[in-house]
């Protein structure tokens, strides 16, 4: 009985651990922890896969769910700052003319809840563990989960999409070909859904209708770079007419049916540069299953949901480029790639433990893969790190984990 114990605690593998909490000093470059216009607090969450941080600036103070998103309000908070600056100088002022532009003033207007807004982009983090595996179980799951009818009228599902992730939807509105060239000029997504930045944009795109002052400045080089650069060109020089018909046509040649297609593109939890991104990467790609990842896409709850998605197909066209890939795992939230003989899982997240989540979604998606992709060998590719114990307990089930993977995002090192 007792030589039997070792192989018992063999099987009952790692202990699941629970969240904790990180310094942002010792993860983060000092150019992100701290720069003229903005500072992250010290105390850090990490109580799912995304790192919760915290933003103070003279902008208002912000959550950023996950470091891509922290990258994002960081440059944000630094183009409202260079664009403040030039319109306060003399060459902008003369060629305004009376009118004067109040960068992170009257936002209230701007918004129908600004507050929730500026609060954060979504909590998809609560709940992303759970929705590793298939896209239909996570739907049956939605259906069972509340018995009881909503109070007042129901909306329609597209309209429940077109009012989610606080407008960004209707981010496009106001938006001119001036405003479309400031956001070039400061490097950051001219359809954003931070409120502050989208006013700003709009109000000095009217100042600016003809696009004449902004040759006439000069805007200094942005402290961070943006996601927006990867879909940069399309987004900032096409009208959003052109880029949508772009994206209809990528999302046909991909073999994305209507119904597919139209559920993606009315979800606004995605704004029109996300979409832009992710489509981008998919057609980059065009393997086996590309078009089913698209009907995964459509369920997208909230704008962090939306951009792991958007973050996973970047990592896909990052992989694809010196590993063909040839599959993509179909029903799943998780973008699982198969290149050769190897299924790739392929995970924008902060950080790995090990949880009974993680554990029953490793399970299921390496009998998937072997099963459905035909893989003989698994991986697990991370764009940020995993615990001994994540990295133990999935060895277990036969994955090999490889971190700080970065491939279509821009995330800087730690100093």
């Amino acid at each position: 009985m007792l030589l039997l114990l070792p192989v018992l605690c063999l099987a009952a593998g790692p202990a699941y651990e629970p969240g904790t909490t990180f310094k942002a000093s010792q993860i983060l470059p000092a150019k992100v922890l701290k720069g003229p216009h903005h500072t992250v607090e010290e105390q850090v969450k990490g109580e799912g896969y995304y790192q919760e941080f915290q933003v103070k600036s003279p902008y208002g103070d912000v959550a950023a769910e996950g470091r891509t998103v922290l990258h994002t309000r960081v440059a944000e908070v630094d183009a409202l700052a260079r664009l403040s600056e030039v319109s306060k100088g003399e060459i902008f002022a003369k060629a305004a003319g009376t009118a004067v532009l109040n960068v992170g003033k009257g936002v209230a207007s701007a918004v129908h809840d600004p507050e929730a807004t500026a609060k954060g982009i979504g909590a998809g983090v609560k709940r992303f563990g759970t929705n590793l595996g298939r896209k239909t179980k996570r739907a049956a799951d939605s259906a069972t989960k509340d018995d009881k009818k909503p109070e007042g009228p129901e909306k329609k599902t597209e309209d429940k999409a077109l009012d989610a992730a606080g407008g960004a939807a209707n981010s496009v509105f106001g938006v001119n070909g001036a405003a479309r060239k400031w956001a070039q000029k400061l490097q950051v997504d001219p359809y954003t859904s931070n409120p502050v930045l989208h006013k700003a944009l709009v109000d000095v795109g009217k100042i600016d209708s003809a696009g004449s002052i902004i040759t006439k400045v000069v805007v200094p080089v942005p402290m961070v770079v943006s996601t927006t650069a990867t879909v940069g060109n399309l987004v900032w020089a096409k009208d959003p007419e052109e880029v949508r018909k772009t994206n209809e046509a990528r999302l046909t040649e991909l073999g994305v049916s209507k119904q597919v297609a139209s559920a993606f593109l009315i979800n606004g939890n995605f704004t029109l540069t996300s979409q832009t991104r992710f489509i981008a990467a998919l057609h980059a790609v065009k393997a086996k299953g590309c078009a089913d990842y698209v009907d995964a896409a459509s369920e997208a709850e909230d704008e962090r949901d939306a951009l792991f998605f958007v973050e996973s197909a970047e990592m896909l066209a990052g992989m694809h480029k010196s590993e063909p890939v040839t599959q993509v795992l179909t029903d799943s939230r998780a973008m699982v790639a198969r290149s050769g003989a190897k299924a790739v899982v392929l995970l924008p997240v902060d950080w790995l433990r090990w949880t009974e989540a993680l554990e029953k979604g490793g399970h299921d998606i390496a009998g998937r893969a072997k099963q459905e992709l035909g893989a003989t060998a698994l991986e697990v590719r991370l764009s940020g790190t995993s615990t001994k114990a994540a990295r133990d307990g999935l060895a277990a089930q036969g994955w090999t984990v490889k971190e700080k993977v970065v491939a279509g995002l821009t995330i800087a090192p730690a100093d």
